[in-house]
């Protein structure tokens, strides 16, 4: 046999690589099929397809599989003409999968070329997840045995390893019954078989001799419609057991066919070639439907990382409007805003001077620092408040709209009503947030006002003060406000803005309420972004990357082109 194309090997590896390092973690429509069509391509080219191609002149692997209580450990213990595999009336029968092999075919199957993620075990201490490996001097080389779980076994994981054995096969011994051999669960096996061009044998046991020529000719007929012509059928008829085993002339053909195959390397070849090529051909399509499930997932994270963008981007538009409209301005910061200007003699001054307004603004603020420090504090604590209620809102609307998109469900994974909250340290990074930006603030009205030289001693008596106007001016838009508060708001800050461009000017003035208001919009953005990820976070964990899909299909295409270069 000619060795295998260089090439070949490693686009396989490049194949297997994509589709396993691509997560399905999204509960999406086709994510289930999906994560068992990609663990069956990952673990065929595992067991089978890498293992085949690097060593082409490996004994023949044949598993024996089959229905709950088909026979299949009476068969294999019957071939050999000894008990190597448990069969009894418990089901599941065949608790771990056993590998007879020739002695001299031992270090073939001792290490880990073929089925590598199964633990070898010899002797009678196998368990599940093993391997148990027997020698035996009285089986050919050139042939190995595979006594595989049921598989329509009612423990799943029995079900999923007996997939995962027939994949790993050069040729199935497909053991069914009489009664049994329409079920759906044996054809779905078959046509998998037929999809994959694996070579094929068909034992059907247990039948009536009475029935036997009608019983065969039915089921040849099936597996002529199913397009597997070419398996080969045997025919076991229902007779009493010796020793546990079937009666020799009973298992004769089917024994004298597998062994003229381990004799015949050219039939063995064959053989080989057919499931090898078979095999590699189904990969595309498999692929394909990978691919597809993988553009699903990355269209529903799409989905799901936009609304929790819609969602904060609304908060950040609800902030902004409250910091723009004036609504700020309310209750327990218009009360210090008052004690701090003395309102109501304020109001009654404005027709004065703005330079004796700017005197009683300096004496305010120099005399009066306490004032000052209550106006910041009201101004921090409504900030704060405002931006909790809207991220609170944004986690809300987010969760909200993740429970009726594909995928979403899953990644709230029964925590919903604490997502449905900010994060626990979202308080304190709220009020950290305030506290620098007000601490910014006042360092704006220093940098302003250090080339002021004429006006350096008002702000050396009162940059507190100045922040503070500067802050109230930043929340200066009266939308929100309605009658007397119209009055009060804009009236005071009216006054506290015509005293501080007497101090810095107009344009500085325009300038620092703009920069301060920037500031805050860029902090509050922050806090934002960082409630946001705790949702984008959990779709990136879950799903795939845009480019996953068409990184399957170009590892398809290489394989393709790397199969063409070695035929």
């Amino acid at each position: 046999m000619t060795a295998a194309p260089p090439r070949l090997p490693d686009a396989l590896v490049a194949l297997r690589d994509r589709i396993a390092g691509a997560p399905l973690g999204l509960a999406t429509a086709g994510r289930d099929d999906a994560v068992r069509a990609a663990r069956a391509v990952t673990d065929q080219i595992d067991d089978y397809l890498l293992p085949r191609l690097l060593d082409l002149d490996a004994p023949l692997l044949t598993v024996v599989g089959g229905s709950t209580g088909a026979g299949k450990s009476t068969l294999v213990n019957s071939l050999i003409g000894a008990s190597v595999t448990t069969a009894g009336v418990l089901r599941p029968t065949t608790r771990a999968p056993v590998l007879v092999c020739a002695r001299a075919d031992l270090p073939a199957f001792s290490g880990d070329r073929v089925l590598p993620g199964l633990p070898r075990v010899t002797g009678s201490g196998s368990g599940p997840g093993t391997l148990q490996v027997v020698p035996r001097d009285d089986l050919p080389p050139g042939l190995a045995l595979l006594d595989a779980p049921d598989v329509d076994s009612v423990v799943e994981s029995n079900r999923e390893l007996a997939g995962q054995l027939l994949a790993a096969a050069d040729l199935w011994v497909f053991v069914t019954t009489a009664a049994r051999y329409a079920d759906a669960v044996p054809w779905d096996l078959l046509r998998t078989a037929q999809e994959r061009g694996t070579a094929l044998a068909v034992v059907l046991d247990r039948v009536p001799s009475e029935a036997a020529g009608e019983v065969a000719a039915d089921l040849a007929g099936m597996l002529r419609s199913a397009g597997l012509a070419a398996a080969r059928l045997f025919v076991i008829e229902e007779r009493p057991l010796r020793d546990g085993r079937l009666p020799d002339d009973q298992v004769a053909p089917l024994r004298t066919w597998l062994h003229a195959l381990a004799a015949d390397q050219e039939a063995r070849a064959a053989v080989v070639r057919q499931t090898l090529t078979g095999a590699l051909g189904s990969l595309e399509q498999r692929a394909a439907g990978i691919a597809a499930a993988l553009e699903e997932q990355v269209a529903a994270a799409e989905a799901l990382l936009d609304s929790a963008a819609a969602a904060y981007t609304t908060a950040y538009d609800g902030i902004d409007e409250g910091v723009r409209g004036g609504t700020l301005l309310r209750g327990e910061v218009l009360a210090r805003w008052q004690e701090f200007v003395g309102t109501g003699e304020w109001m009654r001054s404005l027709q004065h001077q703005v330079g004796r307004l700017r005197d009683r603004v300096a004496a305010a603020l120099t005399g009066r620092p306490a004032p000052a420090a209550d106006l910041q504090d009201a101004l921090e604590n409504s900030v704060e408040r405002l931006l909790r209620a809207e991220a609170e809102r944004a986690a809300e609307r987010t969760v909200t709209a993740w429970r009726s998109l594909p995928g979403g469900p899953g990644l709230l994974s029964g925590d919903d009503r604490q997502l449905e909250q900010v994060s626990p340290d979202f308080p304190e990074a709220a009020a950290a947030q305030v506290r620098d930006w007000q601490g910014t603030v006042l360092d704006l009205v220093r940098s302003e006002g250090a080339d002021k030289r004429s006006r350096a001693r008002l702000l050396s008596w009162g940059v507190n003060g100045a922040g503070a106007v500067v802050m109230v001016a930043v929340f200066a838009q009266t939308g929100g406000l309605t009658g007397g508060e119209i009055a009060v708001a804009g009236g005071t800050t009216a006054v506290g803005q015509r005293v501080l461009e007497a101090v810095f000017g107009d344009a500085a003035v325009r300038s620092l309420a703009a920069r301060a208001r920037e500031d805050l919009q860029a902090r509050v953005d922050g806090l934002l972004r960082y409630e946001q990820e705790r949702f984008d976070a959990r779709v990136r964990a879950a799903a795939p990357p845009r480019e996953a899909a068409e990184a399957v299909r170009a590892a398809v295409r290489d394989l393709d082109a790397a199969r063409r270069a070695g035929a």
